[in-house]
């Protein structure tokens, strides 16, 4: 009697430490291979792809099954404007679940429109409407030009018309009376 009132707790304590367990010991190995973690895409959308072991492992890719084939996976996901993290999950029978993550920013490319010959307030107006910040560059212009009370309108811009910038990039306005 004393025996079997010692072995309960004994089997009791080894059912805690796991001792006797089917808990899977190794991990899923998960190898993440594009995009590289920190890259910087002008796409809505970005494909994620990498390796895992054992072969037949399930992937998920931000919440959604990816294509595995020969341990190799693949999956889109759709990016938001700035900074993205998208989790990776890898899991299969008799091995235990590996996490990764990378981070993914996405910068929205826009065009300088061409502001050539409108006023002051107008160019910059348009400018800022396409998501572009305006450095304003005011020439004083000549004595008569003030007197005349012609307004100033933007003469060029830099970079110029139609070149592709991140959106909140500065461009500067060249203003002046007389271009």
């Amino acid at each position: 009697m004393a025996r079997s009132a010692l072995l309960v707790p004994l089997l009791l304590a080894a059912a805690i430490a796991g001792c006797g367990d089917d808990e899977p010991s190794r991990p899923v190995q998960l190898t993440l291979v594009t995009p590289s973690d920190g890259a910087v895409v002008h796409t809505a959308r970005v494909e994620v792809r990498g390796r895992v072991s054992p072969p037949g492992a399930r992937v998920l890719v931000a919440g959604r099954p990816a294509t595995v084939t020969g341990g190799e996976f693949r999956a889109s996901t759709r990016l938001g404007e700035g900074s993205n993290v998208i989790d990776v999950a890898a899991s299969a029978d008799g091995a235990r679940t590996s996490w990764a993550a990378l981070r993914v920013a996405r910068q929205t490319l826009v065009r300088v429109p061409d502001v050539a010959g409108l006023e002051r307030d107008e160019a910059v107006g348009r400018l800022e409407a396409a998501g572009l910040r305006a450095d304003v560059d005011e020439e004083a212009g000549g004595l008569l030009d003030r007197l005349l009370g012609t307004p100033p309108v933007a003469c060029e811009t830099e970079p110029g018309p139609e070149a592709e910038l991140p959106r909140g990039a500065r461009v500067r306005v060249l203003v002046s009376r007389g271009c």
